[in-house]
């Protein structure tokens, strides 16, 4: 009796070792996948722009265009955001109805934006500045504010200016991260529209190319340095709202801000990233 319970034991083990082995061999090969992928895209910009420092692409559209650039640096010394980022700074300050603050929710004073986006294990999907910052306000009584601009973006604003500087280095660490990221990473280079365009035909394969009196940004850096106020918008907004702005522009119908379409598009494109360093928010035309 005490053999026969031993034995299966003992095979119990052995199966619960075997699982674990192969959990273990599942998540070497997609962070492998990733890190492939993160070498191919940033691989492609170095061939295609091979007098842009990598740190550069952080900049946006300004790293491969030396006039638009120059123009830019003398707005961003007197920059169009940093009204919204003062304005930031008191609403994050500013007390809930039960006397707490934003600070009792994000911890080093707001100097998080390096955390964001992230797979989370529990929720079982991508959690982004924005999404955050609503979770914190409804945990504390509030109304949840609208996603694509207003005062989540100049809360946004105000916790990207203080991470200034902070490394881009988004984990896919789980199976579900994984799938999350190969979602954002389809939606990407899926074609879509009246347009029939994707995020990669304008911002990787057009990227440097002309659209009317534009040039089209590169991808690499897409998310470093959002929240942007543009001059088309007259205010600061969101990159989701930069995200429904493109679909809008292919002729595609575009989802919600904070959609799981978009969150996991923007998990995909902070990975390609990964290496830059975050510097919103920005100014854009």
């Amino acid at each position: 009796m005490k053999q026969t319970l031993f034995k299966r034991s003992l095979a119990l083990l052995l199966v619960l070792v075997a699982m674990m082995a192969a959990r273990q061999v599942v998540a070497a090969d997609f962070q492998a996948n990733v890190q492939t992928d993160i070498k191919v895209f940033r691989d492609f910009f170095a061939a295609r722009f091979p007098e842009v420092k990598f740190a550069d692409y952080a900049n946006g559209v300004y790293a491969i265009d030396a006039d638009a650039c120059q123009q830019w640096k003398e707005i961003e010394e007197f920059p169009p955001y940093s009204i919204a980022v003062e304005d930031g700074k008191v609403l994050f300050e500013k007390p809930f109805a039960n006397g707490k603050t934003y600070t009792a929710y994000f911890q080093n004073g707001g100097v998080v934006r390096q955390n964001y986006p992230y797979y989370d294990e529990k929720k079982g999907t991508v959690v982004t500045l924005e999404m955050a910052i609503n979770e914190c306000r409804v945990a504390n009584g509030e109304k949840p504010l609208e996603y694509k601009g207003g005062d989540i973006a100049k809360i946004s604003a105000y916790m990207a200016f203080i991470s200034r500087g902070k490394p881009v280095d988004v984990k896919v660490e789980s199976e579900g991260a994984y799938k999350a990221y190969m979602k954002g990473k389809e939606f990407f280079y899926a074609k879509r529209g009246q347009l029939n365009m994707s995020c990669a035909g304008c911002h990787v394969k057009y990227a440097g190319g002309w659209v009317r009196s534009e040039i089209l940004s590169p991808a690499l850096g897409h998310t470093t340095h959002f929240p942007v106020f543009r001059s088309k918008w007259g205010e600061i907004g969101t990159l989701h709202k930069r995200y429904g702005g493109c679909s809008d522009n292919i002729g595609a119908k575009s989802f919600a801000a904070q959609s799981e379409e978009y969150r996991n598009l923007e998990f995909f494109e902070t990975v390609m990233s990964n290496g830059l360093s975050f510097n919103g928010p920005a100014s854009r035309k």
